[in-house]
């Protein structure tokens, strides 16, 4: 099939929409079940390449959660500790496959942003992914196969509509991509540039130990930002992003939003959230946005009198700003990756009250001896990839 009729554009108005291929090939997706559209599309797109890339670069398997053309979350198949468990809400319906712990991890980076997101997978879907996904809300996803028996469970999401996407995972895209913006037409090479490990050598700061581990986790930020809506910032822990701040004009508003989720995410773990006690058959979503609201200044929102009975059977104590700001203070060995230079060290700063052991940026600021020192303050390792990566 070489198009594919689309219900109409990112907006109701913008009709007709259709994906097509220019040469006159197949496309290289079929669509298995639902009808997705034109988001949906980019999504898929755009979520598949960062999962095959970060699967090729990494030799695990990878998932990624999309929302609006940007990753809310993206990983790779480390097994989950019992913590990772409770805060991500794994029910217990079997052993968790490596595909199934990179798409919770991947969901679990920022499980606000991740409602209603597109999920791109590796690897094919199996069972045990499919009944963690069954429970989420979610719009759709984009794998290269399924098993039998995932189908079957993706078939009784939404009453048969939730969009399943298959995509040929040989395909390559052609060496040039256009784009037409107002009835004029772009022209560029596609973004074919490898993140690999060859791209961390340069360490910049007096401190050069940059363990394994944390040049995965650059990885993982590097490719992640690679998809990302520009100006981005990513922040890593243990194969996973824990906070994505995307399309910000301010490099260092990027930094700040990503780090104030990375900060959210380390909370949910704090042991007031992991004892929270809530009404029997509350949805995950609203176990969420409680969550949500119970960690940030504007707790009162649930827990005035008359309004926490709706979320919690026991009125939770607060979590007051001192005790979160002393939690915080205990997060360490986050890697930090950036799309383009840090024009300041106060980027640095930001980025070590969140944790932040390691940072991979292009560099090339003419204030990189102010953005080495500030690292150097705090013991940080800190590597110049010499090369942007711009996504709009």
């Amino acid at each position: 099939m070489n198009e594919l009729q689309l219900k109409y554009g990112m907006n109701p108005n913008q009709k007709p929409a259709r994906i097509f291929m220019k040469d006159g090939s197949d496309l290289p997706v079929k669509v298995l079940q639902g009808r997705p559209g034109y988001i949906n599309f980019l999504d898929a797109l755009n979520s598949w390449q960062l999962v095959r890339e970060l699967s090729r670069e990494t030799g695990m398997p990878a998932a990624a959660s999309f929302k609006h053309v940007s990753p809310a979350g993206a990983a790779v198949g480390k097994p989950l500790s019992e913590t990772d468990k409770k805060i991500y809400f794994v029910d217990d319906e079997g052993e968790l496959s490596p595909i199934a712990c990179a798409y919770i991890r991947a969901r679990g980076a920022d499980r606000m942003s991740s409602y209603g997101d597109w999920a791109a997978l590796s690897e094919p879907c199996d069972a045990r992914t499919a009944r963690y996904i069954k429970h989420e809300v979610s719009d759709g996803i984009i794998a290269p196969g399924y098993s039998p028996e995932a189908l079957e469970i993706l078939a009784q999401k939404k009453k048969g509509t939730y969009n399943v996407v298959q995509i040929d995972p040989t395909y390559e895209c052609a060496p040039t991509e256009t784009k037409d913006v107002f009835g004029i037409t772009f022209e560029q090479g596609h973004n074919f540039f490898r993140i690999n490990k060859d791209l961390l050598t340069d360490v910049v700061t007096k401190n050069r130990d940059i363990p394994e581990d944390a040049k995965i986790d650059m990885i993982v930020s590097l490719i992640t930002l690679k998809y990302t809506q520009s100006n981005s910032v990513c922040y890593v822990k243990d194969g996973q992003a824990i906070g994505v701040g995307a399309g910000q004009q301010s490099r260092v508003h990027c930094t700040r939003l990503a780090g104030n989720k990375a900060d959210t995410w380390y909370l949910r773990q704090h042991p007031k959230v992991l004892g929270l006690q809530f009404v029997d058959g509350i949805r995950r979503a609203n176990r969420d946005n409680a969550i949500d609201v119970y960690i940030s200044d504007e707790h009162d929102d649930v827990l005035a009198e008359g309004e926490w009975q709706k979320w919690f059977a026991k009125k939770p104590e607060v979590l007051t700003r001192e005790e979160k700001a002393a939690w915080i203070a205990t997060q360490t060995g986050v890697t930090l990756g950036s799309d383009a230079f840090f024009p300041f060290g106060d980027n640095v700063e930001r980025a070590h009250k969140s944790g932040v052991s390691y940072i991979a940026e292009p560099g090339g600021s003419i204030r990189d001896d102010n953005v080495i020192e500030t690292a150097d303050k705090y013991g940080m390792a800190m590597c110049f990839t010499h090369m942007r990566l711009f996504h709009h």
